[in-house]
């Protein structure tokens, strides 16, 4: 049983699947701490917020209430729904709390591209197969490490960036991890136009990628 806070179709903005129409999972649970999340409505996982998984598809605002689903019952819910899109982005909170092997293989089986988005201080448990983004986060309030095993299943590093100290953080983490066949992106934190200059300027000194949540531009989920 998976803990799911929503579940809608929409487009990917961010990364190197920006622009791919998308079923995002967005699982509840997340003990990380980051001080500019904008998904605080789930870290916290209380019995009292479980809802039915009907009620939890019809959501009009971001809340704390999730509910237990099934791989079936997930599969079920996109046919459902009607859902076009064929690649799913399985996100949170922290996804890597659960293991996501059944998840993803079953969506696998029926023609699914899958995609987690993960801070990178849970082991991830999933296919090979699956396209995994590691948005690192460093000296969170949570206390969790970014993990070496993580950053070498990555296929592509999403770094939030405010300052020049998260560039610096950043170029640790690449210092002990072979990049060759990764992609690298820096994402400013909140849209803010100074972390959007020094995104760029560091994009063009190394080499990088810039990811702008092209979905916050839009305005839509």
């Amino acid at each position: 049983m998976y803990k799911v806070n929503e579940v809608f179709e929409t487009i990917q903005g961010e990364g190197s699947f920006t622009g791919a129409a998308a079923i995002f999972i967005r699982l509840q649970g997340c003990p990380v701490g980051c001080s500019w999340c904008d998904t605080k409505h789930t870290w916290e996982v209380n019995d009292e917020q479980r809802l039915p998984l009907g009620d939890i598809v019809i959501k009009t605002a971001e809340t704390e209430h999730w509910a237990g689903v099934s791989v079936e019952e997930i599969l079920a819910l996109f046919v459902k729904e009607g859902y076009q899109a064929k690649h799913v982005v399985i996100t949170g909170g922290e996804p890597c709390m659960y293991d996501l092997n059944p998840l993803c293989e079953a969506l696998h089986s029926k023609g699914y591209s899958t995609q987690i988005e993960t801070s990178g201080t849970f082991e991830i448990k999933a296919p090979a197969k699956t396209w995994v983004t590691v948005s690192p986060k460093v000296n969170m309030a949570g206390g969790y490490k970014v993990l070496q095993s993580a950053l070498d299943r990555a296929n592509e590093i999403k770094h939030p960036v405010a300052m020049e100290k998260h560039i610096d953080e950043l170029l640790r983490l690449l210092q002990q991890t072979d990049i060759t066949a990764k992609l690298v992106y820096l994402q400013p934190i909140s849209q803010q136009r100074r972390a959007t200059e020094l995104a760029i300027a560091m994009c063009k000194k190394y080499n990088w990628r810039l990811s702008v949540q092209v979905h916050k531009y839009l305005g839509i989920s």
